[in-house]
């Protein structure tokens, strides 16, 4: 099993930038491929940005390019997502989650674990 902690949502300006990061317990010794998704209200889930196990590959959903950077720490087993020039539709709760597998995958359901979750709202 594997528990994902996300952290660092919050209320911010549109143009303004949050980080947030996503800390792995548990059986954390597999190669897990991490993501992060959002759901807004009436949504579905969709996938923001996705990192494979390595930091080698990286994929981002078209409307965050260039604004969202995913990264990793291994030796803290931590997951990061930096999103700057936000914008009132980024507005959703946020997930991490984490699959045992090296590829990256936008699919939601093709994912074992996930976090609790941690609302980004951003004011026009």
């Amino acid at each position: 099993q594997v528990q994902l902690t996300e952290s660092g949502g919050g209320l911010v300006q549109a143009g303004g930038s949050l980080r947030l990061s996503c800390a792995a317990s548990g059986r954390t010794g597999n190669r897990y491929t991490m993501g992060w998704f959002r759901q807004a209200p009436g949504k579905a889930r969709e996938f923001v940005a996705g990192i494979s196990w390595s930091g080698g590959n990286k994929n981002y959903l078209d409307s965050v390019k260039g604004r969202f950077t995913i990264s990793r720490d291994g030796a803290k087993n931590t997951v990061y997502l930096q999103m700057t020039s936000l914008k009132p539709e980024d507005t959703a709760v946020y997930y991490c989650t984490a699959r045992a597998d090296l590829t990256i995958i936008i699919t939601p359901t093709a994912y074992m674990y996930w976090g609790q979750g941690t609302q980004v709202t951003v004011s026009s």
